[in-house]
């Protein structure tokens, strides 16, 4: 019954529209544009990211962040035990003006991209040996995805 319900629910907009464009005398629309007209007022929708086969969502990265926040800020040149993640994603590694890296950051050149963060986060210190990062790392792939998905919109 209640599948029954939520497709009249959605149905009923899609209908309405398709009466709406018949008597106005314009074209008429396929249910999907339809549909995308009668969203396209909404929110727009959360970052996104697909990394190994998994869809980071930033809603989600945002809960997964509150275990960095006690080394890391989002906040342009606020660094704590760890840098500022304030656009991070793209970064060189080693680049944050104010914080002491190890040699081993500093001589890595590797580029913070989606791909690369989602191993380093697994694993920090197998990934780079001799980082100063502590944290053991984010066994999880989706909590790894996801927070790659949240970083991405602090830049």
């Amino acid at each position: 019954m209640r599948k029954t319900t939520s497709v009249l629910k959605l149905a009923t907009p899609l209908f309405a529209l398709a009466i709406l464009g018949a008597c106005s005398g314009a074209p008429d629309k396929s249910e999907d544009e339809a549909a995308s007209a009668a969203t396209s007022d909404a929110a727009p929708a959360a970052a996104t990211v697909t990394l190994a086969g998994l869809t980071g969502v930033e809603a989600n990265g945002e809960k997964v962040f509150k275990q960095c926040m006690a080394c890391h800020s989002l906040k342009d040149g606020e660094n704590r035990v760890g840098p500022s993640l304030h656009a991070i994603v793209g970064r060189k590694a080693g680049q944050v003006a104010g914080f002491n890296y190890s040699t081993a950051n500093k001589a890595s050149s590797k580029t913070w991209d989606d791909e690369t963060l989602f191993v380093y986060l697994e694993a920090p210190q197998k990934f780079m040996p001799g980082t100063k990062m502590a944290f053991a790392g984010l066994k999880n792939p989706q909590d790894r995805a996801d927070l790659i998905a949240y970083l991405k919109t602090h830049d």
